[in-house]
Order: C-alpha cells, then sequence, then structure tokens
C-alpha cells in the first residue's frame, strides 16, 4: 500500500480527508498528545508549516492517547487547546492508537518504510519525501527544528 490510500477523520468538523490531497509534498508526520511533556513540540511544528507550507510542506498531526493517556477524550477539547496554546493550524486528525492490534494502519506503514521498530512515545515524527516514502523516524526527543535542514534540502531537491 501507499500512504496516499489512507482516510482519516479531521479532529474537527466531521470531514474525512483522504492522503492523496497531500500527493507531492514533503509530509513530517507526528503522533501528538496534549497533556505531555513533549507538548511544546506543537510550537516547533507550527513553526514549520507556517515557514515551508507555501513551498510544498505540511505538518499532520495524530493525537493519540496510546502512551499514559496524555491526550484529551474530546476531539474538540484537543482542537482548542493546540490552537489557543501553540496556534496550530497544520491538519489534525481524530485521536487514534499508536500500539497494539487497533494501530493507526499509516503509522504501521511508516514503521515498516523506515525501518523503525514501533512508535516509542508520543511526538514520534516521520519525515516523507514528495513520492510518500517514508525516509526518516525521528524519536520524540528530536526537536521539530532540528529537522529544518533535512527538510529544506527535501523541498529543494524532491
Amino acid at each position: 500500500m501507499s500512504i496516499y490510500d489512507y482516510t482519516f477523520e479531521r479532529l474537527t468538523g466531521n470531514k474525512s480527508e483522504s492522503l492523496i490531497d497531500y500527493k507531492g509534498k514533503v509530509l513530517l508526520i507526528a503522533n501528538t498528545a496534549s497533556k505531555c511533556g513533549f507538548t511544546p513540540q506543537y510550537e516547533g511544528l507550527e513553526s514549520l508549516y507556517e515557514k515551508y507550507k507555501d513551498q510544498g510542506f505540511c505538518v499532520l498531526g495524530f493525537p493519540s492517547d496510546s502512551f499514559l493517556k496524555q491526550e484529551f477524550s474530546e476531539s474538540e477539547k484537543t482542537a482548542e487547546f493546540c490552537k489557543i496554546n501553540y496556534g496550530v493550524t497544520f491538519p489534525l486528525f481524530k485521536k487514534s492508537k499508536m500500539k497494539g492490534k487497533e494501530m493507526n494502519p499509516l503509522f504501521k506503514e511508516l514503521l515498516e518504510m523506515s525501518g523503525a521498530k514501533k512508535i516509542t512515545w508520543n511526538f514520534n515524527k516521520f519525515l516523507v519525501n514528495r513520492q510518500g516514502d517514508a525516509i526518516s523516524y525521528y524519536g520524540s526527543r528530536v526537536e521539530p527544528k532540528d529537522l529544518e535542514k533535512e527538510i529544506s534540502v527535501l523541498i529543494k531537491t524532491d
């Protein structure tokens, strides 16, 4: 399968969106959580999105409560929290699982493509080239700003 074969419901608005809409873009796909020590990374993700969105780049966020239930149960609370505290404007999708049998199938695909073994915690990140290949995996401790050079190169060369 391709990452473009997946469709997910947006965090708010009950609108489903196919990832085919992002074909040809460089993507940074992250599992997120609102009540985690890494939650301030939303700011860095938004900063990258704002800086490069007009150059064919997009951040896609997938909230999850798979690690210590660090996400709100209501989508509206997650959306409000992200907007008010971090000014998030990049696409966020409905909460999904990041481990076990019900794991988000996109993340299974990204793990397989990147060679990573598992989603280790919130704010794991995958950098995807314009062809839809996950070329890099980053754990939670890697700050979004640390990916800027690689993103910049992909935007220019892909």
